[in-house]
């Protein structure tokens, strides 16, 4: 018999004294592979259009009415710091507002590639990009 998952219940302070906010997490369409592992990067809604025309590749977007997700591939916050509003959703679960999928990938890949997301995200909010330099060592 399968089993069922359903969306855990969450508190956070931002939605007031018992108010639960649901989370869900983003379904990958039929066919597209997913061996990197999936997060997402949501951006309020304001820049979702801006920010899809100037991609170069994208992957599948969903969107609600607020929000606007992105999928990369897992691990795509290491040594990046994302910068607000931008969220990064681990396992791309994210709060349940309805999204649904507004873009689907021409290919087999569901990720937009996170480093020209990231540039575009920093490049719309007015932050520098920035990551930390490789260490260089010399072996003289």
């Amino acid at each position: 018999m399968a089993t069922l998952l359903v969306p855990r219940a969450r508190r956070s302070p931002e939605n007031g004294p018992g108010r639960a906010l649901v989370s869900t997490r983003l379904a990958v369409p039929t066919g597209l592979h997913t061996g990197l592992g999936c997060d997402a990067v949501g951006v309020p809604a304001r820049f979702g259009f801006k920010i899809l025309s100037r991609l170069p590749a994208k992957g599948c977007v969903y969107a609600d009415t607020d929000w606007w997700w992105w999928l990369v591939p897992a691990g795509s916050d290491l040594d990046l710091v994302w910068p607000l509003p931008a969220c990064y959703a681990r396992g791309a679960e994210i709060p349940d507002r309805g999204p649904r999928l507004i873009h689907h990938p021409d290919g087999t890949s569901p990720y937009t590639p996170p480093i020209p997301l990231y540039l575009l995200v920093c490049q719309l909010t007015g932050i520098a990009p920035a990551w930390p330099a490789p260490q260089v060592r010399s072996a003289l």
